[in-house]
């Protein structure tokens, strides 16, 4: 944490893009590089987080700032391609994927929870998934991964990154997809990935703050990223005004 050095948040129009400016100072990344986003809307999503901050500035709870000087910095150095076949390896061990066959309560419930979004995947996109009990996973076919690889490719490069993020929440391509495709909600998503956790919570009881937070802070960074994706696949400008509260 850091404290706030700023009062006001403004975003610019800048040759490269929309820029956030703290007072009359520009704001960079980590990098040095110049902050700049390539949508009004994803701007002011970020201004907002900035503008938010209180007395002290809580950067772990900013993960809109943090995708964009993911996007902007590019620490790993990857290009599209390797985003891409990055975020279809996560097939091979989808949590969605992963059945169990005891207790019988759990394996009835992740059949009745999952097979509905995996049954909705592969119409969606004319794929094979399936599942398994198998601790080896299921056979993902080469050509359903391929379908997901011409999928992805119709994203740019930051939209990407939000897409790699919220699969690493998830631990899932399928629930992600389904998330961004509007299929299901940040709430719906979340609950599906923690299907296991959440039957032993109600099974053996919540352990106070903490499986609360856990929650919490899984769909904070779910939901960002989620709308991250959005704002940055999107084409259009909203109309320019001044942040008030």
């Amino acid at each position: 944490e850091r404290k706030r050095f700023y009062q006001n948040v403004s975003i610019s129009q800048g040759e490269g893009g929309f820029e956030i400016n703290l007072d009359h100072r520009k704001l960079k990344t980590p990098q040095a590089k110049l902050f700049t986003v390539p949508s009004e809307a994803l701007a002011i999503a970020v201004a907002t987080e900035w503008d938010s901050q209180k007395d002290t500035i809580k950067f772990y709870t900013m993960h809109l700032t943090t995708l964009c000087n993911t996007a902007l910095d590019n620490p790993t150095q990857r290009n599209k391609t390797q985003l891409i076949r990055a975020a279809v390896k996560f097939l091979e061990t989808d949590t969605v994927c992963y059945r169990v066959e005891e207790p019988p309560a759990l394996a009835e419930l992740q059949k009745n929870e999952w097979d509905p979004v995996v049954t909705w995947a592969e119409k969606r996109y004319n794929v094979t998934i399936g599942s398994s009990t198998s601790i080896l996973g299921p056979n993902i076919p080469a050509s359903t991964k391929e379908t997901f690889v011409s999928h992805l490719a119709s994203y740019n490069m930051w939209a990407l990154q939000g897409i790699e993020f919220v699969i690493t929440q998830l631990k899932s391509l399928i629930l992600s997809m389904s998330l961004i495709d509007r299929h299901i909600t940040v709430e719906k998503a979340v609950l599906l990935s923690r299907l296991e956790e959440e039957y032993q919570i109600r099974r053996w009881g919540n352990v106070e703050w903490a499986h609360d937070y856990d929650l919490c802070e899984l769909r904070a960074r779910t939901a960002a990223g989620t709308l991250f994706v959005h704002l940055c696949s999107e084409s259009s400008t909203v109309k320019h005004k001044l942040l008030q509260d």
